[in-house]
């Protein structure tokens, strides 16, 4: 049984010893995460997926936080297998349910029975219950005769309305994915790839049986090491369990009582985090997903680093306040500030730059500058244009930082001269 949480008052850390450790923990701050994209998908525990694509999809940009302008083929080719659009050679994850859609590495497997069972006792997801039956026998059916395949290849993903719009098809391929009677363990043009378990999944995973509190504790210990210091709600959100369980379950796990008094509630840490600290380490500046799993619970945002997060992409134009696909920037171990990106051909445009209240114009500046540098360069583009910024009397600063940093990836990486756009009047998105 893994070791009881201190029973001491614990070791009281500052704000800022609390939201370095956190990023630590997160692969944000320190050495690279080792061994590529699959590595950044164990040391997570989890990498959220959505269908929303701007610079790049949400999981590319979690691996590109962290490793840098890594070929995005490769980090596909990690997540789903080596096969590529013919099919993966050897699964590394699957896909579930975790603090939302997510891909989990295949190991996990048996961790998520309880939440299969709980979907199952849950209830079908169905428009029409009389089709429930013959709809899910007809998907298990092709797929037992023909093999893995999307849900077009089953027959058809809508019904011709709206894109949530499912078919019957894709809403039984969903529910029969919700209890475990189909995965999806590779995708093909961003397709799910329906399987059935027993090919997909290894024997010892596939008939592993662990009792619920056991599932609970091992999700709870990852998701503690994934965000280095927390809350029994941080870790409860993490891995999409009830907090009445993670604060039930939290005394059995190995970790150490702290108190950060501006947070103004019980917290635990990685032990191993506070024997290595974080002093010297390297930082970065980088654009983050919107749903990076930094910034996956909002409660938790605003006490490690005093940022408001909000996605607006569903939120009506005249509405939003920062962006269709804002993005908040990591410089150093601070959100200093946030970006709604779009393209424009082989431009990346910054529709408007927002930097937070207490910022630095000239050093958060320049590292807003850096991160769009950088991000202009890995998703192949060669300039950068700005339309809005906040405070306007940034904009020039930003401008400036923004013309060398191009420059310097110009003649590090992309082979060509990348000059400064003047600004634009861009519609925003």
């Amino acid at each position: 049984m893994p070791g009881a949480v201190s029973a001491t008052t614990g070791t009281e850390l500052s704000a800022r010893e609390a939201r370095r450790i956190a990023l630590r923990a997160q692969g944000l701050l320190g050495p690279r995460i080792a061994k590529g994209p699959l590595g950044v998908l164990r040391h997570l525990g989890a990498v959220q997926i959505d269908t929303i694509s701007v610079l790049a999809r949400s999981h590319e940009l979690v691996a590109y936080a962290r490793l840098g302008p890594l070929p995005r083929r490769r980090i596909e080719q990690a997540y789903w297998g080596a096969g590529g659009d013919t099919g993966p050679i050897r699964p590394h994850s699957f896909e579930y349910w975790s603090h939302a859609a997510c891909i989990l590495p295949l190991e996990e497997w048996p961790q998520f029975s309880f939440k299969r069972a709980e979907r199952r006792e849950r209830g079908r997801r169905w428009h029409r219950l009389e089709d429930a039956e013959a709809s899910c026998r007809a998907v298990l059916d092709k797929l037992r005769a023909e093999g893995p395949l999307t849900a077009r290849e089953l027959g058809g993903a809508k019904r011709g309305g709206p894109w949530w719009d499912w078919s019957e098809v894709k809403i039984a391929a969903e529910w029969l994915l919700d209890i475990g009677e189909v995965v999806c363990t590779s995708r093909r043009g961003f397709q799910r790839i329906y399987d059935l378990p027993e090919r997909a999944v290894p024997d010892d995973l596939l008939g592993a049986e662990i009792e619920r509190d056991e599932q609970l504790r091992h999700l709870m210990g990852r998701a503690a090491t994934a965000l280095g210091v927390a809350t029994a709600d941080d870790i409860a959100a993490y891995c999409g369990i009830t907090s009445a369980d993670a604060t039930r379950l939290l005394p059995d796990l190995d970790l150490e009582r702290v108190r950060i008094r501006s947070w103004g509630k019980p917290a635990v840490c990685d032990p191993s985090l506070l024997v290595s600290g974080t002093s010297g380490l390297r930082s970065r500046a980088v654009l983050l997903s919107p749903f990076d799993s930094t910034i996956w619970y909002r409660p938790r945002v605003e006490r490690v680093f005093g940022f408001r997060h909000r996605l607006e992409a569903y939120v009506p134009r005249p509405k939003r306040v920062h962006g269709y696909f804002s993005m908040p920037v990591l410089v150093g171990d601070r959100l200093v500030g946030r970006v709604d990106p779009s393209r424009d051909g082989s431009t990346l445009v910054a529709n408007s730059i927002h930097l937070e209240p207490g910022a630095s114009i000239a050093a958060d500046g320049r590292g807003i500058a850096a991160a769009l540098a950088a991000a202009a360069s890995w998703v192949g583009c060669c300039d950068v244009a700005v339309d809005r910024v906040y405070p306007t009397h940034a904009r020039t600063p930003i401008e400036q930082a923004l013309g060398k940093a191009l420059r310097s990836h110009s003649s590090a990486s992309l082979g060509s001269t990348a000059p400064l756009r003047p600004p634009t009047t861009t519609a925003a998105r």
